[in-house]
């Protein structure tokens, strides 16, 4: 029913059930399709914007991978510059250079593109030759250290200023005694109170009174050398004391059975006496 505000007759207008079905019909199927488009479009433009965040994300690891592989390259020659370098340390060390095969642990084939998967396994090589080169440094460290504990530990100077008179024997005669027997060490002249130095590092292992060499001090340098100063008028170092070569540790004399003011000089090796005279290394400063 259509009724007027104005003078105008109301109408009464009569629609069938089957009309107003077939209406309500179209008018669902019109939103249904409306719905269906604009769900199409929003459906499309997400995929858009996901597949541009994708796309633009793929760029970034591809240009962090270049970026990777660069580091990469240039760990590695930095690597083989450190390699040539350690080789130099060992020889120095007296070691055996590390030979190519070894050098070469954990390095694949030749590179090709720039992959995660490749340069994650070329980092893991890398890091394994950083390890064996940091192992192979350490080692020639050590060694190089205990060489130059050793070189400090080895008697190699003429403990005091003066003349060699009567060297190493099996059988010398003794100028007292009169006869003969060993003299396990070498004789140095010098002026009472010339002072004595020690020959090398090491530990005071005795001081004091040993029959006939008198008043002595004995050295321990570790490695099983031992040196011995006999015959001194004074002694200038405690038992346990540690002293570096050069140190002065007493001063010449004539105690115990000796023949006038002087040196008894001995070098033990294992406890056996040798012959001084091969660490003695400084024989130009000991007058003729």
């Amino acid at each position: 029913m259509v009724i007027s505000e104005g003078a105008a007759a109301t109408r009464q207008i009569r629609l069938s059930r089957e009309l107003v079905q077939i209406g309500i019909a179209a008018v669902l199927l019109l939103v249904a399709g409306f719905s269906s488009v604009a769900t199409g479009l929003l459906v499309r433009g997400s995929a858009n914007h996901a597949d541009e965040r994708l796309l633009a994300e793929k760029h970034e690891l591809e240009s962090e991978l270049t970026d990777l592989n660069t580091h990469i390259d240039t760990l590695r020659t930095s690597l083989e510059s450190l390699y040539r370098k350690d080789e130099h340390y060992r020889l120095i060390a007296g070691l055996t250079p590390l030979d190519s095969a070894t050098r070469l642990v954990g390095v694949g084939g030749p590179g090709g593109a720039a992959s995660e998967g490749g340069a994650l396994s070329d980092i893991s090589g890398l890091i394994r030759r950083a390890r064996l080169l940091s192992f192979s440094w350490r080692e020639a460290s050590d060694t190089l250290s205990e060489r130059h504990d050793r070189l400090e530990s080895m008697p190699s100077i003429t403990p005091v200023r003066g003349y060699i008179t009567s060297g190493f024997s099996n059988a010398r005669m003794h100028p007292l005694l009169r006869y003969a027997r060993p003299h396990t060490g070498v004789d140095i002249v010098a002026n009472t109170g010339t002072p004595i130095v020690a020959a090398a590092k090491g530990r005071v292992r005795f001081v004091g009174r040993n029959s006939d060499y008198g008043l002595s001090v004995e050295i321990d340098h570790g490695y099983g050398l031992v040196t011995r100063y006999a015959h001194t008028s004074a002694t200038l170092v405690k038992v346990g004391q540690r002293v570096d070569r050069g140190d002065t540790i007493a001063k010449v004399g004539e105690s115990g059975l000796a023949v006038g003011p002087h040196l008894h000089y001995e070098v033990l090796v294992n406890g056996r006496p040798t012959n001084p005279s091969r660490y003695l290394l400084d024989l130009s400063v000991v007058p003729d």
